[in-house]
């Protein structure tokens, strides 16, 4: 019996396919996900989508029908989680930069709770638009899922830009015995402000300028920050700033990338506008990140809160996913688009 998920629910993009395909894989659970991102541009499987569902049939020995390209219907019946080695290419049926991020997102929480330890290579793009980049899992998600109680170790070799992709990442996932619950509604004070300004292939004075502008703008919000300028190894040119806030009991990350004909002071600014907004609410987590624990907290041995800075329909939607598969009740104190408070009570 498949347990159905309409692909069109809420945001309606790739993230109800990757949570879906998650948590079938962990609780062995049949699924036939219809209407997959029907409402995008180019709807259907696209090659970060494909891949991450062949990466979910190799840990867990799937059955799977409707796994090509621009497909919209996908039946995924999943066998045991086995960890291992493993090797994913984004561009292995058609050339792409898509994320290798999201595809390890799919992967992190089936593997977490496996019985053996998981190394596993992801080649595309690690740092590329409408996905979280590498620098925002190594160093917020995964401290985040180590307050969880989860190991997931992160290393890039080369980044990967759009639209050439070619980026390689590599990460071992050791396998949890439990997940702890997470009650953190006070971020605490700021302790210090990082920063990278990267590019690759192309003039260090870009990475100067969205470095020197960035810190003109916090200094002037009284927010001192150190900056470190990164030439990156890749097959590619890109840019890309980003900042990492580290608080008392949370980090929140914040990046903006590069463009042909964006200036560097705008990729700059961008990342900073996102800081301190998030610096304006009182809330524990940053808005890539909510809708990311859900998944993790619907599963811990205990209630878990927190206080999210923005109210997502991305958070909504991974509610209602997660609500789907499991009877946990799960709580939202706040409107769409302002800040509040998610209850997470497992059954």
């Amino acid at each position: 019996m498949y347990l159905q998920i309409d692909g069109n629910y809420g945001e309606g993009g790739g993230q109800i396919l990757r949570t879906t395909l998650s948590l079938s894989c962990l609780l062995r659970k049949p699924v036939e996900i219809s209407n997959i991102r029907r409402g995008r541009k180019i709807p259907g499987l696209q090659p970060q989508h494909l891949t991450s569902v062949n990466a979910c049939r190799s840990i867990s020995e799937a059955e799977v029908e409707g796994n090509k390209l621009k497909s919209m219907t996908l039946k995924f019946s999943p066998g045991r989680i086995k960890g291992g080695n493993f090797t994913f290419n984004v561009a292995e049926e058609k050339r792409s930069a898509g994320s290798t991020s999201l595809i390890l997102q799919a992967l992190f929480l089936p593997l977490s709770l496996s019985e053996q330890s998981s190394e596993i290579t992801v080649l595309g793009g690690t740092h590329v638009p409408w996905s979280p980049p590498f620098d925002y899992l190594k160093e917020i998600f995964s401290p985040m899922l180590e307050k969880l109680g989860c190991r997931v170790d992160l290393h890039i070799v080369k980044w990967g830009w759009y639209p050439k992709g070619g980026g390689e990442v590599h990460c071992t996932i050791q396998p949890a015995e439990k997940l702890i619950p997470l009650n953190l509604t006070e971020r605490g004070k700021l302790l210090n402000l990082k920063g990278i300004s990267v590019v690759s292939n192309l003039p260090t004075s870009i990475a100067e300028r969205q470095r020197d502008h960035a810190l003109k703008v916090l200094r002037q919000k009284g927010f001192p920050a150190e900056v470190k300028i990164i030439q990156a190894p890749s097959i590619g040119q890109g840019t890309f700033f980003f900042l990492k806030a580290a608080f008392e009991n949370s980090v929140a990350g914040f990046g903006a990338l590069g463009a042909i004909g964006k200036r560097a002071e705008k990729v700059a600014e961008e990342a900073c506008q996102e800081f301190l907004e998030f610096a304006q609410t009182q809330a524990s987590i940053d808005p890539h990140l909510s809708d990311q624990l859900i998944p993790y907290l619907a599963l811990a041995d205990g209630q878990s809160s927190f206080t999210a800075s923005r109210i997502s329909k991305h958070l909504l939607t991974n509610i209602w996913v997660v609500e789907q598969f499991l009877p946990t009740k799960i709580a939202v104190e706040g409107a769409e688009g302002s800040e509040g408070r998610v209850i997470i009570t497992p059954s």
